[in-house]
Parts: structure tokens; sequence; C-alpha cells
């Protein structure tokens, strides 16, 4: 019995669909993240892309949990001598509603150059419409909360 190991070219992608409407953000982002490398399929490798792309709408309405809209912050570094800024959860999702999700799913992935190509395959959108209808994103094959 010989081992197989995945290649680039041979991995089928698939497109699928998660709506963020009531579900927590930890939770969904987990699941999202496992989709995107392709731990999902039987012929994952941790050295080769083999996940599938994943659409998620309805971002602005994510939930957390206690009081993580007003306690969970999000900091960002200008570079410049005094450039930390520091946003509040609610503060993130009232200017860049899909942020919050995409910041949350990137936490999860590699912090390589497997991470930057997996991220790509995750569209992240504020409402119910999306434009990759054209894909026939399936459903999502976990089951959220």
């Amino acid at each position: 019995m010989s081992t197989t190991f995945v290649k680039k070219g041979e991995v089928p992608r698939n497109w699928f669909l998660v709506d963020a409407d009531g579900k927590t953000l930890g939770r969904l982002s987990t699941e999202v993240a496992r989709v995107l490398m392709g731990k999902h399929k039987p012929a994952y490798a941790p050295n080769v892309d083999a996940g599938d792309f994943v659409v998620v709408v309805n971002a602005e309405k994510i939930r957390l949990t206690g009081n993580k809209w007003a306690d969970k912050i999000y900091y960002h570094h200008s570079q410049y001598p005094g450039g930390l800024r520091e946003q509040r959860a609610w503060e993130v999702v009232a200017k860049h509603p899909a942020r919050l999700v995409e910041h949350a799913v990137r936490g999860m992935l590699p912090k390589n150059r497997i991470g930057d190509r997996l991220i790509r395959k995750m569209k992240v959108y504020a409402g119910d419409k999306h434009p990759h209808q054209a894909q026939k994103p399936a459903a999502f094959p976990v089951k959220l909360d």
C-alpha cells in the first residue's frame, strides 16, 4: 500500500456559501478556516493549498458573545512614532462590516505564504448579495450552530 500525495493541479476546487446571520464569530471562523485549508477533504496536506473557496454573506449580522462588542479591541500601527490606533469591535463593524470576519479567519490560518494564498479564496460581503452566482456556490459542508 502506497501513500498518495496531493499535488497543486490535481485538487478539485469547490465554492461554498455561508450565511453569517446570527452565527458566533469564533465558531464560524474556525469552520471557514478548516474549509479554506482543505482539512475537510481526505487528501489534506499541510504544504499544499488543497482548500475550497468560501463566500461569506451577511457579515454585518455576525454575533459576539458577552461584552465583546465593547471590550474587544483591534490594534493597528502605522509604523510611525505614536502611530498605535485602537478600535472597539462595534466601531470596526460600523466602518468596515466584513473586516471582523476577515481578521478572525486570517488569525486561524498559517502565518506563511500558503496562508496568504488561502485568505484570497475567502470572499466576505456585508449584505446578502454577492457577485459569485456563476460559480454556483453549494451549501457549506459543516453544520454551524
